[in-house]
């Protein structure tokens, strides 16, 4: 309960101050994309925005956090989070960390999966809007399969995912389709694999093949 009641505080200090802050970071961020050569293309409806599970990969390199965070500086209207070790969470790095969207989380009083599971979820329950990102890879090397707790984070919460990506070769980047699951979680995962096997990350050859 002690990283809900604190997730929420996070979620819910975006007063007037945070948005004058938004104004001048998200047209530095935007500035910086189109600096760097990169577009973004968002073909999830607006609406969709509201609550899902964002799934981010392939995740091949730590560029991915700093084009991953370009992109939710330049968005603030969507309510992208990230959970976070809480033990990451110290002064002054946490008040970066909180503006980026992360959300600490105490893994030592959350020591299963399922009990994490369960905590993102009632976060999804709670929140009037978010976005829970997850890289199902769980690291940057090449992996046979992913991990499945952003599926079962989705179902629990009876939400959709939406399929965010960041391609290098064409430097693009956004929000892509949106998942809506099935009973078949086997099926669905290799369905949302094959879109990204046309994603080629930093480093093509430890993404999704």
């Amino acid at each position: 309960m002690a990283d809900l009641n604190k997730a929420y505080k996070i979620m819910d200090s975006e007063g007037s101050a945070t948005q004058q802050a938004h104004s001048w970071t998200q047209k530095c961020a935007i500035a910086l994309i189109k600096f760097l050569g990169w577009k973004i293309n968002n073909t999830t409806p607006p609406i969709i925005w509201k609550k899902a599970v964002l799934v981010l990969a392939p995740h091949t390199s730590n560029w991915d956090f700093f084009y991953g965070m370009l992109f939710k500086l330049g968005h603030p209207d969507v309510p992208i989070r990230f959970a976070i070790k809480k033990e990451v969470m110290f002064f002054p790095l946490s008040c970066f960390m909180q503006m980026l969207g992360a959300i600490p989380i105490d893994r030592n009083k959350t020591a299963k999966r399922t009990n994490i599971v369960a905590v993102m979820a009632e976060m999804l329950h709670q929140a009037d809007r978010l976005l829970l990102a997850i890289a199902p890879e769980g690291t940057r090397s090449y992996v046979k399969r992913w991990k499945t707790g952003f599926y079962r984070l989705a179902e629990t919460a009876n939400v959709p995912i939406i399929l965010g990506y960041i391609n290098y070769a064409k430097k693009e980047m956004g929000l892509g389709p949106t998942f809506h699951l099935t009973s078949d979680m086997e099926k669905d995962i290799t369905n949302i694999q094959d879109f990204y096997r046309k994603i080629p990350g930093k480093y093509p050859e430890q993404g999704v093949v």
